[in-house]
């Protein structure tokens, strides 16, 4: 072997062993972030209804949290494109995110707790493109984009597992929810710092990516991207929000209160653990693994809403793996289609429709749920249904070779 091959090598081992110490750092301080807001997510439906929320307020107030912040990494991601501040717009989203979650220990109305729940989802959608983009980045040195959002996603669910038992550890010992956000500021804090440690260690992610592999492509955004984004906007359409899940849940006492942030905690342990098996496996079968994947995640809706424990329990982890997948799949099929310096961008415009779709499915879902748990249920499953064709379609073209290529 030559010594120019011998330097590339070691060259290229150093490179991938940078960026999977990047992945891990980003994926343990997403740990505490998740930790923070998705031990929140666990009651916030009961926290809610006991502000005086309807089911109604409680599924558009979700929704609109989730529009909000969608719509926002529309312009996220663009300005992380054109000024290459990805870090400073990473660490205010974080910023706003991380303080709105404990402060909802002081509101005493639901309308205020609604006001900090939108700003949370506002938080995670300045900080999430520019994110996915450093990743991206990240992942084309570990060989597989599928593997380093997996991996990523694991640990990030770690944390979603995590929050649930804390908030859970503190309703057992002392039934208080305002007590319990408190407590959350505790992982708040340490997420806080590790941003702030991991830019200064990494401040420029962008260089982990091969120059070999910086190819540039359209400028247009191609017929798969929006094949691709109609189908995911159908599944979000038909997926409920755990706040919706967790008041039916309390309400018909398909599982007991003190067991809320458990089920929870239950459905983040299936999504970060399909997570990290789903991205090896995208990575070798392509977009063609969302087909059985829809159909597993959309199972949820029937044994959610309709039946009792302990199927109740089977819906939650079903929706936990419907979670997953678009967590951790949607970003790596996303970066082998489009430019490496427009990627945030791209990320952006995706989520962006998707959240739009998400809230309008929230608002549907929830009016449905006051006429009809089977009506809401037929919704669910309609919807997602119609993507199967879409992402059938995207296998062909892909050949099974990997996604949206």
């Amino acid at each position: 072997m030559s010594a120019t091959r011998v330097d590339a090598a070691a060259a290229g081992t150093a490179r991938k062993r940078q960026a999977l110490s990047f992945v891990l750092t980003i994926g343990v301080l997403s740990l505490f972030a998740d930790c923070t807001y998705e031990g929140s997510r666990s009651i916030v439906g009961p926290y809610l209804g006991l502000l005086g929320a309807s089911a109604l307020a409680i599924s558009s107030v979700s929704g609109f949290g989730e529009l909000a912040g969608y719509a926002l990494r529309l312009f996220s991601g663009r300005a992380a494109d054109r000024t290459q501040a990805f870090w400073p717009i990473i660490l205010v989203g974080y910023v706003v995110q991380m303080l709105s979650v404990p402060a909802l220990a002081l509101v005493h109305t639901w309308p205020q707790a609604a006001l900090l729940l939108i700003l949370e989802r506002v938080g995670k959608g300045l900080r999430n493109p520019p994110r996915d983009a450093l990743l991206a980045h990240a992942g084309q040195s570990l060989g597989g984009f599928g593997w380093a959002f997996g991996l990523h996603e694991a640990l990030d669910q770690t944390g979603a597992v995590l929050g649930p038992l804390l908030v859970a550890g503190v309703l057992t010992f002392r039934h208080d929810f305002r007590l319990a956000y408190a407590w959350l500021l505790l992982p708040a804090l340490i997420n806080l710092a590790l941003v702030l440690r991991a830019r200064s260690i990494y401040p420029r992610p962008q260089d982990l990516e091969p120059a070999s592999s910086m190819q540039a492509q359209s400028g247009a955004y191609g017929r798969g991207f929006w094949l691709y984004l109609t189908a995911a906007c159908l599944v979000a359409v038909g997926f409920a929000d755990y706040p919706l899940i967790a008041f039916h849940l309390h309400q018909h006492d398909a599982v007991p209160g003190t067991s809320i942030a458990l089920a929870y905690a239950l459905a983040m342990a299936v999504s970060g653990g399909g997570s990290l098996l789903l991205g090896r496996w995208f990575d070798r079968v392509g977009v063609k693994l969302l087909v059985p994947l829809t159909v597993l995640g959309a199972a949820f809706a029937p044994l959610v809403f309709l039946a009792g424990p302990p199927w109740a329990w089977l819906g939650v982890a079903l929706w936990g793996l419907g979670m997953g997948v678009h967590e951790s799949i949607i970003p790596a099929a996303l970066a082998s289609r489009v430019d490496p310096d427009r990627r945030a961008s791209a990320y952006g415009l995706f989520t962006a429709g998707y959240g739009a779709a998400w809230f309008g499915g929230s608002v549907v879902i929830g009016a449905l749920y006051q006429v009809s748990a089977g009506w809401l249920v037929a919704f669910c499953l309609l919807t997602q249904a119609a993507a199967l064709p879409l992402f059938l379609r995207l296998a062909r073209q892909d050949g099974g070779r990997s996604a949206l290529r």
